[in-house]
């Protein structure tokens, strides 16, 4: 009888949960992560990395600062001795670090916690494991696509009265960009939009997580914490936990590492994607933010919105701004560096006219997200903050759709990890950005 009623619950669990079956860590195999310091040797060691045809996941090495960069095994001695001589010429000595000594194993571990979450999950007799993936055990490892897009329904079902399913319209593959829209008592579409998007690059798991711990957070606290009422009450939140969909199923399925969305490769390259945080448009055209090579992982495009992600997000913004309630704040997030930022990012010297106010609500937002579990974030303009970027959905927001409060978070870790948290990290993430969105809340004027 255990044994009959064990498959039926299977057969009702299965078509929600879509397990990964495919190995997106095959082409790591062998692969080291190194962080390597730059000092003043930038020029040097981007170079050095170029020559060797090396994937970095930091995108601009800046003075002072360091390179973090994936080396296979069969390019390790020579790339490591080529390196250790350029920081050796800048007095810099033995200061390479190994972030991850087996990508592979890293990425085969990641995913180990998918299934067994989902595994767990199927065999179990608890009766909060049988009324859908709404709750607190969904924080407890990374999941497929599909189960994010069952996530948002069983929030909603959950959640009748406070949420309902929104899209921004639908990838280059088809895939729903899908969001759910939380409204408090006056109902949906009556307050000041707040907009939240999570996985622009695809390889940012975390902040797909985060995202909806946030909306999860937001939810359950609506009835029994005056606080969190008020928030929803005053705003209406559209949150969007995977903003490029086919990307992040390529990251699951192929290579976990992807960073740009699957859009054909222009004509004249074989190289997939373009980088819809460089494809907004603004400050398109400038240079030394984002790149015009195909095969770069800025590559912004052949003309600014050509991607049919960022098209249809710029499209949902703009008609959230320009409506009778407007806009209030939009929040792209990133991972990993530890950053709280704000405009500009297409200009190192130009300060947005709100710049005071940001950092005011900066110094809020880190210091509420240090209380939780000690983590310290840095703040400041993205581009003397972390880099140039032209074509970035936040100087858009801010400069294009005038919503006053555009700004971009780059999550845990500084580096540890990377791209490769481990899923044991979701949940303190989700909680002090909890403690920090909370500041952020409270303190917009």
């Amino acid at each position: 009888m255990r044994f009959s009623g064990a498959f039926a619950l299977l057969a009702a669990v299965l078509p929600v949960l879509a397990l990964p079956v495919h190995d997106n860590s095959f082409p790591y195999i062998g692969v080291k992560v190194l962080r390597i310091p730059t000092g003043n040797t930038t020029t040097a060691l981007d170079d050095l990395v170029s020559q060797f045809d090396l994937s970095s996941w930091t995108s601009v090495s800046r003075p002072n600062s360091h390179i973090d960069v994936e080396v296979p095994k069969a390019k390790l001695n020579a790339f490591t001795t080529a390196a250790q001589a350029i920081l050796d010429q800048d007095g810099i000595a033995n200061s390479i670090e190994t972030m991850h000594e087996d990508l592979a194993a890293s990425i085969r571990k990641e995913s180990e916690s998918m299934i067994a979450a989902a595994s767990k999950k199927v065999a179990s007799d608890d009766a909060e494991a049988l009324v859908g993936l709404a709750n607190q055990a969904w924080f407890n490892a990374y999941h497929s696509y599909a189960d994010h897009l069952t996530f948002l329904d069983d929030l909603v079902a959950t959640f009748p009265n406070n949420a309902k399913i929104v899209s921004s319209g639908t990838s280059i593959g088809g895939r729903d960009i899908k969001g759910i829209n939380i409204f408090g008592s006056s109902g949906s579409g009556t307050r000041p939009a707040i907009i939240w998007h999570g996985t622009v690059h695809a390889r940012e798991w975390i902040t797909s997580m985060t995202t909806e711990y946030l909306a999860y957070s937001l939810l359950n606290n609506y009835a029994n914490s005056t606080e969190v009422k008020s928030y929803v009450d005053k705003y209406d939140f559209y949150i969007f936990p995977v903003v490029n969909p086919d990307g992040f199923v390529y990251t699951q399925t192929t290579t976990r590492l992807w960073r740009k969305n699957r859009q054909a490769p222009p004509s004249g390259s074989t190289c997939y994607g373009r980088d819809i945080n460089r494809n907004w448009n603004v400050a398109w055209s400038q240079t030394n933010g984002a790149s015009t090579n195909p095969c770069s992982e800025t590559f912004k495009g052949l003309a600014p919105l050509d991607a049919r992600e960022t098209q249809s997000l710029a499209d949902f913004i703009n008609a959230k701004a320009n409506s009778a309630v407007g806009a209030k704040m939009f929040l792209d997030w990133h991972s990993y560096s530890q950053l709280f930022m704000y405009p500009y990012g297409y200009s190192c010297t130009r300060l947005s006219a709100d710049n005071t106010e940001f950092g005011q609500l900066a110094s809020g937002f880190t210091t509420a997200l240090r209380a939780v579990h000690g983590t310290r974030f840095t703040s400041g303009p993205i581009c003397t903050t972390i880099y140039a970027t032209t074509g970035s959905s936040v100087d858009y927001a801010y400069d294009v759709s005038k919503i006053k409060y555009s700004l971009t978070v780059e999550l845990r870790d500084t580096g540890a990890n990377g791209f490769v948290l481990p899923a044991n990290q979701i949940r303190p993430s989700g909680e002090e950005v909890w403690a920090g969105v909370k500041s952020l809340l409270a303190n917009m004027i």
